[in-house]
């Protein structure tokens, strides 16, 4: 199997001296960290045999509440509704799909008793599982005029509840898009109420909606609202915060590993130009793959990542056009021989990519699955070929038509090589099947493509603009269609809208491959509207975005 683009053979007696050569630099801002993560230090084997222990315990009576909400459908609602937000889902995988599937084969649409907090959160935990529940569950909550009832204004739970359901909105669905419009209007006006005591939760909701959020992130946060709700359950609080804090005390333990493995490379002084990021990146890959049962998988995706990040600032920052066709030749022939004819800043690079995936490798041999290694292999090349595109198109001075830009920048925006490096280390779950439904380019990954894509290029547009730059979607949508930066801005945001009911599209049931497959792609999606939401959060990593990481990663969960 082959889905390499043909490369232009360059003579491997083909030399660049670089120190001879002017270059353009992003003069990108340092690291943050320093060498805060390289060291960890772990519990003693007792206490964390103890807290094991404690939580096997706490799971046990989560069950047991699980049971006795069984007949009990508001009840049962919430319950499910905080064992997820409280990112506690993994632990109780098959009593929440034994208890939806329950719930979906009693569904009736019409419960002229239900009122809209309830329908709202059913609807959107069954959409979240898959279920195909109509939208016009929301009809009976609508005048004579047929518009919502000015009477659910006053009701805000009932109010966050409806706007978080319409997250789950697919194409054609008009009652969540005036349900969608009415609650963002109504919560708009407390959001800017200073004397709302909820205007806080308001706003946040406002920004992320549970559905485009990730787990982690979600779940610290959650942890302090459930504590405040009168009527949580003692045994899930407990179980949230002690679970938070051993995943913690876990991910740190992977993140001291690989900053060794990071620091051994030495890019920050044989790549000065490069972004050191390795802690956002780690980061990054935790909202796609935080479960324990994943850490291998999680370590694959941080080094294939960060090793992306090297790339894309050699290509798009550094190298010369005659570098850069000497290094694409070099990864398409994928050969150690070919360090020879590449320049020395550009060998540590290389050799550092081979040393990388013959590591997968070796870790894929002891599972017999050499194969998922391959196509992961392949798609990096692509991923590079995609790189040189654009740095040619730089060095030509060439915009290109929006559709030509895109028809390259899905793949230059990283989500189906990246998707299928986190298959690589799943377990038994993932076949040749599920890296042959990423390379057949499915709407699930179209969508995902051009969510990374178009949200990438908005936030990092400003700063690129600074310099020498290959140009973005925006440019490239400006000049095909004559029209400003702010109206450029608003059809891509369309395009992102539209992307996302594509993939609400996809996750229902039945699905082309697994749901954890699948989870993998959106939540790379999820993941750009933490670090593009407004600003690129990757290459200048403010106060909110280190603030967001020490909460993760370093401060624990008070007990």
């Amino acid at each position: 199997m082959s889905v390499s683009l043909p490369v232009t053979p360059i003579p491997t007696t083909q030399r660049v001296r670089h120190q001879e050569v002017a270059r353009s630099t992003a003069n990108y801002p340092p690291n943050i960290w320093g060498d805060r993560f390289l060291t960890y230090a772990p519990d003693d084997t007792v206490t964390q045999e103890c807290k094991e222990q404690k939580i096997e315990e706490l799971k046990e009576e989560v069950r047991k509440e699980l049971k006795a909400s069984a007949h009990k459908s508001p009840e049962l609602l919430k319950l499910i509704d905080s064992i997820q937000l409280l990112g506690l889902t993994y632990h109780f995988e098959r009593e929440i799909e034994q208890a939806l599937k329950d719930m979906y084969g009693t569904y009736s649409p019409v419960d002229d008793n239900e009122d809209l907090t309830n329908a709202s959160l059913r609807f959107r935990l069954l959409r979240q599982e898959g279920y195909r529940v109509p939208s016009d569950v929301f009809s009976k909550f609508k005048d004579k005029e047929g518009n919502f009832k000015e009477s659910l204004i006053g009701g805000l739970p009932g109010m966050l509840a409806l706007y978080e359901a319409t997250h789950l909105m697919v194409h054609g669905e008009d009652i969540l898009e005036e349900a969608l419009a009415f609650t963002t209007a109504h919560l708009q006006s407390v959001a800017t109420d200073p004397n709302n005591p909820l205007s806080k939760q308001v706003i946040r909701t406002l920004k992320l909606s549970i559905h485009n959020g990730v787990t982690r992130v979600g779940a610290r946060h959650h942890i302090s609202i459930y504590q405040e709700d009168g009527s949580h359950h003692e045994s899930l609080l407990k179980l949230a915060k002690l679970d938070f804090n051993l995943l913690q005390s876990l991910h740190r333990k992977e993140l001291s590993e690989i900053t060794r493995w990071w620091k051994g490379l030495d890019f920050a002084t044989k790549l000065p130009f490069a972004r050191d990021r390795l802690v956002e990146i780690y980061f990054w890959a935790l909202g796609v793959c935080f479960e324990p049962q994943y850490s291998l998988s999680l370590r694959f995706l941080t080094k294939v990542t960060i090793m992306l990040t090297m790339a894309d600032d050699i290509y798009d920052a550094y190298g010369t056009i005659e570098e850069l066709t000497l290094l694409t030749e070099a990864i398409e022939r994928w050969d150690a021989s070919s360090i020879d004819q590449l320049p020395d800043y550009m060998k540590c690079f290389y050799r550092a990519l081979l040393d990388l995936y013959e590591e997968m490798e070796q870790e894929m041999a002891k599972e017999g699955k050499l194969y998922r290694v391959h196509y992961a292999k392949e798609l990096m090349k692509k991923q590079i070929q995609s790189y040189f595109v654009e740095a040619k198109w730089l060095n030509q001075g060439y915009i290109p038509t929006f559709d030509e830009y895109m028809s390259n920048g899905v793949v230059s925006g990283c989500c189906s090589l990246l998707s299928a490096t986190s298959f690589v280390g799943m377990g038994d779950i993932v076949t040749k099947e599920s890296f042959q439904w990423v390379l057949s380019r499915p709407k699930m990954i179209g969508a995902s493509q051009i969510i990374c894509r178009l949200m990438d290029d908005m936030a990092s547009h400003e700063f690129g603009q600074k310099r020498v730059h290959v140009a973005s979607s925006v440019e490239c949508y400006m000049k095909q269609y004559g029209v400003s930066k702010q109206e450029a801005y608003d059809e891509l945001n369309k395009q992102v809208v539209k992307a996302w009911k594509d993939i609400n599209q996809e996750c229902l049931k039945p699905t082309p491959v697994l749901m954890p497959i699948i989870t993998r792609v959106l939540n790379i999606a999820r993941m750009m509207n933490i670090f593009y939401k407004d600003e690129d959060e990757l290459t200048h990593v403010g106060k909110q975005m280190k603030d967001l990481i020490a909460s993760i990663l370093i401060d624990p969960v008070p007990m």
